[in-house]
């Protein structure tokens, strides 16, 4: 467990043990549920939500099973919604629990918040979450914007950082339009590493097809890739490393009310947290995204299973 939240945790039990809230069994639409659409959870249930993309979905499956596992009675309300959909159903007691990501978690809350690194948004995230809410441990797992070039191109030029496309005379770089103007996107190119001669190519596709096929053909240099994207692997491209964090750390982190947060369910979040990597997460994305289209359900099981978690 981090320091900066042991103070919400020992409050977090206190109230539960004061007001028996223990565990007794240990683009979509918020009624698209697999769960009672409109009551809150029992005191001894954990009802398990989602953002609605895919990746969020095989994230709350691993927190859903593994917590079934251990004796809690679980309910999934999935697909929910954008984060200003989930969040208001995690604080009006619709759900209980769901991943997020600590960097957009942070800005979600505190708008003018300018933490970073890991350490600095999981400080700061603390401080910024209203009564009520807590983060558990954050995995090393990310998914976040990062700077992609192809594997020739990182050999050819001696690219490994994003610092060393200074040296290059020009850098075209490819990416969502609002990249050329946002604090990590060219200002932070040109006044964190000093990157000068960068020639800017919208393409509003958040790093997807149109994306990589403008890397790939050479039109761009540069491609901003969320990490966790299968086309990075399938593709050998290399990942630029970002040494001074100029791209806020996007962790993955259980987000829960503190009154669910009991010993039992922070020891089986906390161990999920422990084993979850970015590079699980861009294979547990192939296998859903590529031929096979396996169920998020399915991922979880077999995820779990290999960590030795179920």
């Amino acid at each position: 467990m981090t320091p900066t939240r042991t103070g919400k945790k020992l409050a977090a039990i206190a109230a539960a043990t004061t007001l028996g809230l223990g565990l007794a069994a240990c683009g979509g639409d918020p009624t698209e549920t697999t769960g009672a659409p409109d009551s809150q959870s029992g005191d001894g249930t954990i009802t398990v939500g989602s953002a609605a993309f895919p990746e969020n979905q095989i994230l709350a499956e691993i927190y859903a099973q593994a917590l079934e596992a251990t004796g809690v009675t679980v309910e999934k309300k999935l697909n929910i919604g954008a984060r200003e959909v989930y969040v208001k159903a995690l604080q009006n007691g619709e759900i209980d629990l769901v991943p997020e990501y600590t960097g957009n978690l942070l800005t979600y809350f505190d708008a003018e918040a300018t933490a970073t690194s890991a350490e600095e948004v999981e400080d700061a995230l603390d401080d910024a979450l209203p009564e009520g809410l807590e983060v558990l441990d954050a995995a090393a797992a990310e998914d976040k914007d990062s700077l992609n070039v192809t594997s020739d191109f990182a050999e050819a030029n001696d690219l490994t950082t994003i610092g060393d496309l200074a040296d290059l005379d020009t850098v075209k770089l490819g990416a969502n339009p609002e990249f050329e103007s946002r604090a990590y996107g060219v200002p932070g190119m040109e006044e964190v590493y000093g990157i000068d001669g960068i020639e800017f190519t919208a393409i509003s596709d958040g790093g997807g097809p149109a994306t990589l096929k403008a890397l790939l053909d050479g039109d761009v240099d540069v491609a901003d890739i969320y990490s966790t994207t299968p086309s990075i692997v399938e593709n050998d491209l290399v990942t630029l490393e970002d040494p001074e964090n100029m791209i806020a750390a996007q962790q993955v982190v259980p987000l829960i009310n503190e009154a669910k947060a009991t010993d039992e369910v922070e020891d089986v979040l906390d161990a999920i947290a422990a084993e979850l990597t970015t590079e699980d997460l861009l294979e547990l994305n192939g296998k859903n995204q590529g031929d096979d289209k396996t169920d998020p359900a399915v991922l979880a099981e077999e995820w779990l299973t290999e960590k030795g978690l179920i």
